[in-house]
């Protein structure tokens, strides 16, 4: 699945979201709204990630998901 179509179901994908980063809120997942930078920048603020680090998190929970 590429972030394409995680953007374009994002209402579906943000259970699976917050099951893998549960301190994520609600609010974070409205305001993301499935930009993947956004994204990033948030897991960065909430846990402490560099950069490269939300990266490899987010193309690792890209590859666990079914197209």
């Amino acid at each position: 699945m590429n972030w394409d179509q995680i953007q374009g179901n994002w209402k579906e994908m943000t259970g699976k979201v917050k099951e893998k980063w549960g301190k994520l809120t609600e609010n974070d997942l409205t305001v993301v709204a499935g930009k993947r930078e956004q994204l990033s920048g948030i897991l960065q603020q909430r846990y402490g990630y560099a950069k490269e680090q939300a990266e490899k998190e987010l193309d690792e929970f890209m590859t666990t998901l079914k197209p």
